[in-house]
């Protein structure tokens, strides 16, 4: 078995509306997802012991928590015990994207894991291990882990966990603003949000979302999140807003927060306004293409 590395890539909502709380106590989704260039890095390497090592550096809470409990570890091991595997793997997880800020890093990093690991034992994807399983182990993981097995631009319905590709977009410039000690657990904005959904929804936002879905040149970004995560957290409502008055044509929350991403013009301009958030933690990074994330990923077909 040779190493294998690869990137774990974070996604922004281009859209993200919340339509109730289903039977069986999640929410039912209508999202679209978007990959973007900011990453993760994992490394794998062949192991003496017949087990799984993970070695986190980047993110010094993560490091201290059980390596079980990572959505890497879980990944692997799913994945190990779906193919029969008793060989060791060492596993390196470089973090970059800042973790419970609503880019997906948790779950990008699980579908790097899969696709990494399958690569690793020298399985294809599709013809040694059927796509619809891969899909299948993916959606155990998480809601968003499936869409990591598509990246660029994609419907996301149900929880989220049911993915469609969509036609990309043209590349964008991004600047990601991770505020400094302000998380936003997931649970606590699906919450927050549930006390908004007796309010009845314009017709004419649903024709809009389809119109978002299948034609690359629309534009206008959404996400349900805001309303309910800015009140509690005003300061997000403030970095949006200085994000648009500083030259971005759009700007919005990222999944449930607390990161916020504007959509600059060119990576001049979001560096220039970048030099607005000095406490912050900033990312000038760019849209993925579907192509361009598999060609990374290692992904055929």
């Amino acid at each position: 078995m040779r190493a294998i590395r690869l990137p774990a890539f974070a996604k922004i909502n281009l859209c993200l509306d919340i339509l109730g709380r289903r039977p069986d106590g999640y929410h039912e989704l209508r999202t679209i997802f978007q990959t973007i260039s900011l990453h993760d890095t994992l490394r794998f390497l062949p192991a003496r012991e017949p087990a799984i090592k993970l070695v986190i550096q980047g993110n010094a809470v993560l490091a201290r928590e059980p390596v079980e409990r990572n959505l890497v570890y879980r990944a692997v091991a799913a994945l190990r015990r779906d193919q029969k595997i008793r060989s060791g793997v060492h596993i390196d997880l470089k973090k970059r994207i800042p973790a419970g800020r609503g880019l997906g890093g948790g779950s990008s990093d699980a579908a790097a894991a899969l696709t990494g690991y399958a690569r690793f034992l020298g399985r294809e994807i599709g013809r040694d291990i059927p796509t619809a399983r891969l899909m299948e182990i993916a959606a155990t993981l998480g809601a968003d882990v499936p869409f990591f097995l598509f990246g660029g631009r994609a419907l996301g319905v149900s929880r989220g966990d049911e993915v469609y590709p969509l036609p990309d977009i043209a590349l964008q410039t991004l600047l990601v603003v991770s505020p400094r000690n302000i998380t936003v657990p997931t649970d606590d904005a699906f919450r927050w949000m549930s006390k908004r959904l007796t309010k009845l929804r314009s017709p004419s936002k649903l024709w809009r979302f389809c119109a978002l879905c299948w034609s690359p040149q629309e534009s206008g970004l959404s996400n349900d999140f805001e309303a309910a995560v800015f009140e509690r957290y005003p300061r997000l409502g403030a970095i949006k807003r200085t994000l648009l008055r500083r030259g971005a044509a759009e700007a919005a929350l990222a999944g449930s927060g607390s990161a916020v991403f504007g959509i600059f013009r060119n990576p001049v301009h979001a560096r220039r306004a970048a030099q607005w958030f000095p406490k912050d933690q900033t990312f000038v990074c760019e849209t993925l293409s579907r192509e361009r994330y598999r060609r990374a990923m290692g992904l055929r077909g």
